[in-house]
C-alpha cells in the first residue's frame, strides 16, 4: 500500500541521515542526498507534490514519491507531507510547510508525522491520524481590499444608548425606520471575563440588518483580543469603539472620551482591531474633552489613516454635556477634514426640519440619532416621508404595548423578566414625556432644548403620557404589566433625559 511504501523509505533516508551535536550555535548536521524536499511536477493529469532529494532528485518510484494530498489546478500548493512522513519546515518562519521559492526544503527542516497530516492550530499531528490534506483556512488574514464593506452612506443611524439601546428599543426604531443599529457599549474587560450580562448587550435580533456593538476600553492589547474575540463569536456587521463617554467612572480609567487625549494609545488600539477584525471598524466621538479646546478634526484625518471606516461625532465636549446644542458647523469642517471617509453628525435631532438644516449643502454622510428617537422614536418615519406625525395617544399606547411585549420576550415572562420589562419601560417613559403632541404646538418644530409651560393633553392619556411625574410612569407601567411590588420605588438612571 502507499502508506507502507511510505514506511520503508523513511526508513531508507534515515538510515543514511547522520546527525551530530550542535555546538556553539552552529549547525553541524551532515547533509545527504537523501535528504528530502516536496516539489511541485506536472504531469498528465495535472499538477502534483513529489519528494525530491537535496541535490533535486527524485527519490523513490512514482508510486512512492508523489504527496498524499494533491493539490488542485487552480490552487496554491499547500501544507503537504511526503509519504516518507515527513513534512518539510520552512527554516526562517518555522511554521510554514510549503514548497518556497528557495528550492526544496531539506530533511533537516522535516519533521515526521501521519502522512498528510497537519493540525489547523500548525502543529504536526502523530502517527495513524488521516485527515486529509492541511489547508491554509484561518492563517492567512484577509487583506484590507477583501474584508468585509458596509455603505454607511446615507442612513439613518440608531446611537448605541446606555440602558436604553436595548433588544426591545431597537426593535421598535427598526419598524419605525431606523437603518442602522448598535447595541449598548459594553466594557471591553468584562466580554474578555465572559460576564453574561454583557454579553447579552451584544445579542442581535433578526431583523436588525445592519447591526454593529459598541465597546469601550482603554489597552490596545485586550481591545485587540476583545476584537478578535467579537470577530469569532458575534453576529456583527460592524465594530464601533466609544470614545465619546464622558461618565467619570469610566474617563477616569483612561477609556471613553479619555482617549481623545492619548493619540499614541488610541492609535495602537484602532490599528490593532482594524488588524484582527474582517468588518469594518467605526468610532464614535465629541468635539474633544473641553469646551472650545476642541480636538476632533485632527483626530479625524488620523483615524482616516489608521483604518477606521467611519466616524460619528457628537457636536459637543465631554465638558458640555448637554448644557449647550451641538455645534454642527464644525462637524461640518470635521467631515471635510476626514473626506473621502465618512462622517456622521449626532445631536439635537428631533424633526425632519433639524436633519435637512444639518444636511442640506453639508459634508456629513448622514445622522445618528440618540435622545430624539428616546422622545419619539417615529422620528425616523417623519424624516423618511418628510412630515410631522400628529401621533394620536392610543397610537402611543399601542407602541409601549408592543415594547412591553417584546421585553418579556426577551427577559422572560416570570417575575423577574417583567419588572426588569417595568424598569427599562420607566426609564424610557422618562424620556418619552418630553414629548409635545404636534397638534398642541403653536410653532413647529419643537426643539429639543425647549421646555415647555405645563398644558393638558387632548384626551385623559395623553394628559398622563405628557407628566413629569415618576408616580405617573409607574400608573402607565401598571396597566401594561400589572400592579407594582410592594415598596417599589423608581428613580431615573439617566441625566440625559432632563432639558440642560
Amino acid at each position: 500500500s502507499l502508506e507502507g511504501k511510505g514506511a520503508e523509505s523513511l526508513q531508507s533516508l534515515t538510515e543514511d541521515k547522520e546527525v551530530r551535536a550542535v555546538e556553539d550555535g552552529q549547525k553541524v548536521e551532515e547533509k545527504k542526498d537523501s535528504d528530502v524536499g516536496c516539489k511541485e511536477v506536472e504531469q498528465e493529469g495535472g499538477v502534483h507534490v513529489t519528494c525530491v532529494s537535496a541535490s533535486g532528485e527524485d527519490v523513490g518510484d512514482s508510486t512512492t514519491s508523489v504527496c498524499v494530498g494533491e493539490p488542485q489546478k487552480d490552487d496554491p500548493l499547500t501544507n503537504y507531507a511526503c509519504t516518507g512522513r515527513e513534512v518539510h519546515v520552512d527554516s526562517q518562519s518555522d511554521k510554514q510547510v510549503l514548497w518556497n521559492e528557495r528550492g526544496p526544503l531539506a530533511a533537516k527542516d522535516s519533521v515526521p508525522i501521519g502522512i498528510g497530516q497537519r493540525s489547523p492550530s500548525g502543529e504536526a499531528k502523530p502517527f495513524g491520524e488521516r485527515t486529509g490534506a492541511f489547508t491554509d483556512e484561518g492563517s492567512i488574514r484577509l487583506r484590507s481590499c477583501e474584508k468585509k464593506k458596509v455603505e454607511f452612506t446615507g442612513k439613518l443611524y440608531l446611537a448605541p444608548l446606555t440602558t436604553l439601546g436595548n433588544l426591545p428599543f431597537r426593535r421598535i426604531c427598526k419598524e419605525f425606520g431606523a437603518d442602522i443599529t448598535c447595541g449598548e457599549m459594553a466594557m471591553c474587560s468584562s466580554i474578555l471575563q465572559g460576564h453574561s450580562s454583557e454579553w447579552a448587550l451584544l445579542k442581535r435580533h433578526e431583523s436588525e440588518d445592519l447591526f454593529g456593538v459598541q465597546v469601550c476600553g482603554s489597552f490596545p492589547d485586550s481591545m485587540t483580543r476583545c476584537a478578535e474575540l467579537l470577530n469569532t463569536r458575534a453576529k456583527v456587521d460592524f465594530v464601533d469603539i466609544n470614545t465619546g463617554c464622558p461618565i467619570d467612572l469610566v474617563f477616569n480609567k483612561g477609556a471613553g472620551c479619555a482617549l481623545m487625549n492619548r493619540q499614541s494609545r488610541f492609535e495602537s488600539i484602532v490599528r490593532g482591531m482594524v488588524e484582527v477584525l474582517d468588518c469594518p471598524l467605526t468610532v464614535k466621538m465629541r468635539t474633544g474633552v473641553y469646551d472650545k479646546k476642541w480636538t476632533a478634526h485632527r483626530l479625524v484625518e488620523k483615524l482616516r489613516d489608521w483604518g477606521a471606516s467611519l466616524v460619528t461625532i457628537h457636536g459637543r465636549s465631554r465638558e458640555q454635556r448637554y448644557t449647550k446644542l451641538a455645534d454642527w458647523s464644525y462637524l461640518d469642517r470635521c467631515a471635510l477634514a476626514a473626506s473621502p471617509m465618512p462622517v456622521f453628525g449626532n445631536g439635537d435631532i428631533l424633526s425632519f426640519e433639524d436633519y435637512n438644516a444639518h444636511m442640506t449643502g453639508s459634508s456629513m454622510s448622514g445622522v445618528m440619532v440618540a435622545r430624539g428617537a428616546l422622545i419619539k422614536p417615529w422620528l425616523f418615519t417623519e424624516i423618511k416621508e418628510q412630515r410631522h406625525w400628529d401621533i394620536s395617544s392610543s397610537e402611543r399606547m399601542d407602541t409601549l404595548r408592543k415594547y412591553v411585549g417584546y421585553g418579556l420576550e426577551h427577559w422572560g415572562s416570570d417575575t423577574k423578566g417583567v419588572e426588569t420589562t417595568r424598569r427599562f419601560l420607566l426609564e424610557w417613559l422618562s424620556f418619552l414625556y418630553r414629548y409635545i403632541p404636534v397638534g398642541l404646538l403653536e410653532r413647529l418644530p419643537q426643539r429639543i432644548n425647549e421646555r415647555p409651560p405645563r398644558y393638558v393633553g387632548r384626551d385623559d392619556l395623553e394628559t398622563l403620557f405628557i407628566s413629569n411625574d415618576c408616580r405617573d410612569w409607574i400608573k402607565i407601567s401598571e396597566m401594561l404589566l400589572g400592579p407594582v411590588p410592594a415598596n417599589f420605588k423608581f428613580l431615573p438612571k439617566h441625566k440625559a433625559n432632563s432639558y440642560a
